[in-house]
């Protein structure tokens, strides 16, 4: 997970999904004046064979406003029809995921291993990825929720409420488990949702789509709340689908979400690069250190929150830089060292380069740096980082709170594993994608991040006139319970 913010290419106003999502009524009623008085209609498909994106996307904005009206009590059946979906078509899912991960394994692919073990699923990995819907269903409604509740004066009240985003254009690495994740998520918050999956996933995910199409059938959520597109030229296309895509979130490189970037008017919430880092500190616990660093890079070392930068104080590198290489060297682990770190480990160990310190490995790979104190720890980081994940391993509590004050991402973390930034592990069933933005949503983007508000008034003949001039009526502005 990780990510940016952007308005697309449109700059003239940079907001958030939440409040863009205000903005966007008052823009598309002024847009669709524009074409009734100027006799020109919306912009619709780029050719015949893009129709079906476009039908997709409409039936999507149709069928999530009827979703976003059930109740709470419908959606969560929705989704344990789509868990029990899921659950019988399991074998016809795994024999799809089965012939993509035969594709994927040929040299021709040119699939990297650490990518070819995220496209697997099966077994323990889809159970678990059943399990993660159903564990959406015990989480709290996240629409129709009253943030403000507050009496303008006698009679006339006014309430925020959450609301579903509308469409989200969902476009993800070769993971099958993404789409599951990514469809109860949508379901759970009323959202419509195109996907895009990789295309070495394309197989696994019909399957998947399929399945939870087929449960939808069974609730009263239309089974279009859910799309799949499977080829580069549908995506571009749904690029253009401002009429009815909300947000889009592209999850891959740093040079693929710029380029969705600048290529859609859409708000785009990017899931990007993750280098993400371990500073051992003068006063930690190197035992709990070695192994805080080792979890962080080799539990899922493709991760995008694993650790790819291990930063080393110097007072204890003498003593922690051999005991971490040697469990390095156990789990398979390449070190690149910076000249410090290699003064003290000798043998025959790569440099580290100015580009290793930016780099995501996705890999077994470390770079390795000694540093002079908290100070330069943190000038690496904000300058090197992402703004995903970083951590410090340190005995003294006021160290620590400085750095998690001072560090510019968005998890800082003290003694515990970067891997733990995780929608699923934060408790919030699942995620969307991880976004590095300092505008919320920041972090692994869960049902809180898929919701904006709307404004509700009631009143009784009140009018603006009686509350202005010389004798205006004052407001009371008394809060409410909510």
């Amino acid at each position: 997970g990780r990510g940016l913010f952007s308005e697309g290419a449109s700059r003239e106003m940079l907001s958030l999904p939440h409040s863009r999502m205000i903005a966007a009524s008052a823009s598309r009623v002024a847009a669709a004046h524009f074409a009734l008085s100027s006799s020109r209609s919306l912009s619709g498909p780029t050719s015949e064979a893009m129709k079906s994106v476009w039908e997709a996307g409409r039936k999507a904005r149709e069928s999530g406003r009827l979703l976003a009206a059930l109740p709470l009590e419908d959606r969560n059946k929705a989704l344990e029809r789509v868990a029990q979906s899921l659950e019988s078509s399991a074998e016809a899912i795994q024999k799809a995921n089965a012939i993509d991960c035969e594709k994927a394994a040929k040299p021709e692919a040119g699939v990297a291993p650490a990518l070819q073990a995220r496209l697997k699923f099966g077994g323990s990995k889809l159970r678990d990825t059943i399990q993660g819907v159903r564990d959406l269903e015990k989480l709290e409604d996240p629409i129709n929720q009253v943030q403000l509740h507050r009496q303008l004066d006698q009679g006339l009240t006014m309430k925020r409420v959450t609301v579903p985003l509308g469409v989200l254009g969902i476009i993800f690495e070769a993971r099958p488990d993404a789409a599951v994740q990514i469809a109860g998520l949508s379901i759970k918050s009323g959202n419509g949702v195109l996907l895009k999956c990789g295309r070495e996933a394309v197989e696994s995910c019909k399957a998947i789509v399929e399945a939870i199409k087929e449960g939808l059938k069974g609730s009263k959520a239309s089974p279009d709340v859910v799309a799949l597109l499977t080829s580069r030229e549908e995506t571009a296309e749904m690029m253009k689908l401002k009429q009815y895509v909300d947000l889009i979130i592209p999850r891959g490189s740093n040079e693929f979400v710029q380029y969705v970037m600048q290529n859609t008017e859409i708000p785009v919430l990017g899931h990007a690069d993750g280098v993400c880092h371990v500073f051992v500190e003068r006063e930690a616990d190197l035992s709990k250190a070695v192994e805080i660093a080792t979890d962080a890079k080799i539990q899922y070392p493709s991760a995008c929150n694993a650790v790819e930068t291990l930063l080393v104080d110097t007072p204890v590198a003498q003593k922690f830089l051999p005991m971490f290489a040697e469990r390095a060297k156990k789990e398979g682990v390449e070190l690149r060292l910076c000249g410090a770190s290699s003064g003290v480990l000798g043998g025959s160990y790569a440099a580290a380069t100015e580009e290793d310190w930016a780099t995501e490995y996705c890999d077994k790979i470390l770079s390795v740096k000694v540093v002079e104190g908290m100070g330069e720890a943190m000038q690496h980081i904000n300058t090197y980082g992402s703004r995903h994940t970083d951590c410090i391993v340190t005995e003294n509590e006021a160290t620590a709170r400085t750095f998690q004050s001072q560090v510019d991402a968005a998890g800082v973390y003290w003694n515990c594993s970067t891997r733990f930034a995780d929608g699923f592990r934060y408790g919030f069933g699942a995620e969307v994608g991880i976004s590095t933005s300092m505008m919320p949503p920041r972090g692994p983007v869960g049902l809180e991040g898929l919701v904006t508000y709307r404004y509700m008034m009631s009143g009784d003949g009140h009018v603006v006139h009686t509350y202005a001039g010389d004798n205006a009526k004052p407001f009371n502005h008394k809060d409410l319970p909510k």
